[in-house]
């Protein structure tokens, strides 16, 4: 059973005790990442105090890219008092990329994050891998503070729910209380229609060319518990970065009958790729993007692994004969 690390009441002591807070999110960002820290900007702002929100990007993703111009990649100079960190939707420094080096060592830190809690060694933790987004937290903590969030503050919380949730398709019937915290976004005035149409909307021609060249290229392995496909430099030139629909994708592969895991392997640059995971039910993706460095959730997970596009999906699909070890590949 998941249990909670520290608390919304913790983290809220934290949020009122310094003047200045450099808000961090991972590098690669996505809905949840973006959707947490604009909301908790946003509180912290209200309540006197300076926010400053820190990302690597890049912001490639349709659904966060007109959020870009909020973000900056280092610190202002001259930032006066005592100023403190909040890194969100990861538990390590590391996964904010460049970010992490341009952090004031020392400073007081907390970590809000709802994913295995890893490295994660802040003056303050709360981690909540029962959560299915982190905005789930930082409602708890602006709701903790005496009163319901902004209208603004709640779209941007119900954005990220949204993104994180593929719009509620992973919650189960234990999810009533994530619900209930939906419900009191909407009566915030946050909109259900309008969160959909910034996750769906907007995506270029080449995404949907893009889509079918990586559902032609698919393989089904291990009697087709196993899907793969991948995507190079030369597909990246073709079709561009804003061409990657991931959410769309995943939901095309795990449609499929009989399946139970979905791998993406992208070549990011000459010597690196990324490999995202989904799974149904009976595969633990989190322990095996683990063994690679990466992390995530049981069903969702992802990671960075140096080498070659094809060199690297051998060796997932490599990774998973323990799991499907009744089956040849």
């Amino acid at each position: 059973m998941d249990h909670p690390r520290g608390s919304a009441a913790d983290a809220l002591r934290f949020l009122v005790s310094y003047g200045t807070y450099l808000i961090a999110g991972h590098k690669e960002p996505d809905g949840d990442c973006v959707g947490s820290q604009l909301a908790l900007a946003s509180f912290i702002e209200r309540n006197g105090r300076r926010a400053v929100l820190l990302s690597d990007g890049p912001f490639t993703r349709t659904e966060i890219a007109s959020f870009a111009g909020r973000f900056v990649a280092r610190p202002p100079e001259g930032l006066e008092g005592t100023v403190a960190v909040v890194v969100m939707d990861c538990s390590s420094v590391s996964r904010t990329g460049s970010v992490a080096g341009v952090l004031p060592a020392g400073a007081p830190t907390m970590f809000m994050d709802h994913h295995a809690v890893g490295e994660a060694t802040g003056d303050v933790l709360f981690v909540d891998t029962a959560a299915p987004a982190v905005t789930c937290l930082v409602q708890a903590v602006i709701e903790l503070s005496g009163g319901p969030p902004t209208r603004e503050e709640a779209e941007y919380l119900l954005f990220g729910l949204c993104t994180d949730t593929g719009f509620f398709r992973h919650l189960d019937d234990r999810s009533s209380g994530v619900f209930a915290q939906v419900s009191r976004l909407v009566a915030a005035g946050a909109s259900p229609k309008k969160a959909f149409g910034m996750m769906n909307d907007g995506k270029p021609f080449a995404s949907r060319k893009l889509m079918g060249e990586l559902l032609t290229r698919a393989e089904a392995r291990y009697g087709g518990k196993l899907l793969v496909t991948w995507m190079d430099l030369a597909d990246q030139e073709r079709f561009g970065l804003v061409g990657r629909d991931s959410d769309m994708l995943y939901q095309l592969l795990m449609s499929v009958e009989g399946m139970e895991v979905a791998v993406v392997v992208r070549q990011e640059s000459a010597d690196a790729c990324t490999v995202g995971f989904r799974a149904r039910s009976a595969v633990d993706v989190a322990a095996i993007a683990a063994s690679f460095g990466g992390g995530g959730h049981r069903l969702a997970a992802g990671l960075h692994l140096a080498g070659q596009v094809h060199a690297v999906k051998d060796r997932m699909i490599a990774a998973f004969a323990p799991a499907f070890a009744p089956l040849a590949p």
